[in-house]
């Protein structure tokens, strides 16, 4: 979660006060029975076999080369932001801690552009990357990236999700998932290579970066979780 108007850092102390009350006790919890460790890695290989498998039966013109590509791309580029963004073993409570200013990145739009970031550097033939997005423009907003078979729309496809977990890539049917999904179109010529970045501004160099398109969701509304 974390909507992409939080670039504009509209947070009211109000809210974060409200918050910090909210998560206290899941610190306390987190802190004193030594759960604030990095996640376990045993089941990366193990998951990123099965998407593999997953991502090959999306249809019979789907390369196995690129399907395994898109995997291990996806899971190791989750496991680095976890790490370099030191991102809490709790998805909401890594939310709180960019609120405060204690982390800079970790919302889902974060997760999202950075696994995407790597995946459109891939040369996919036979695969699309899609931009997916939830309750746009509200607290409960979720964005997450979807690969499909070339040229089939998003709910054939699969959600990438490094934000649920806190670095721990989920991924599964589109159709199966809790969430509304609705493609975005701006993002989604973005991570197929037809067009500029609209978060450009999340770029480490943004000279290397296109500016954002006029009209793209960056926003100006209250924060959300």
């Amino acid at each position: 979660m974390g909507s992409k108007r939080e670039l504009r850092g509209n947070n009211g102390m109000q809210r974060i006060l409200k918050l910090a009350r909210s998560f206290l006790p899941v610190f306390v919890l987190f802190f004193v029975f030594g759960l604030g460790t990095p996640l376990a890695r045993a089941d990366d290989e193990k998951s990123i076999k099965a998407f593999r498998n997953a991502i090959v039966a999306l249809s019979p013109d789907v390369d196995p080369m690129e399907a395994q590509m898109v995997s291990e791309t996806a899971h190791q580029t989750a496991r680095r932001l976890q790490k370099e963004w030191r991102v809490f073993p709790f998805a909401l409570v890594q939310n709180f801690l960019i609120h405060i200013g204690a982390r800079d990145r970790g919302f889902c739009f974060h997760w999202a552009h950075g696994i995407g970031t790597e995946l459109r550097k891939l040369p996919l033939k036979t695969l699309e990357l899609h931009w997916a997005e939830a309750y746009n423009n509200t607290h409960l907003e979720h964005n997450v990236v979807v690969v499909t078979a070339r040229g089939q729309p998003i709910d054939s496809g699969y959600i990438v999700d490094g934000w649920r977990a806190a670095g721990r890539l989920l991924w599964w049917p589109v159709t199966k998932d809790e969430y509304p999904w609705k493609e975005n179109m701006a993002h989604t010529a973005w991570l197929q290579n037809r067009g500029p970045d609209p978060l450009a501004a999340l770029n480490p160099n943004p000279a290397q970066a296109a500016k954002p398109q006029a009209g793209s969701r960056i926003g100006t509304a209250s924060s959300s979780l």
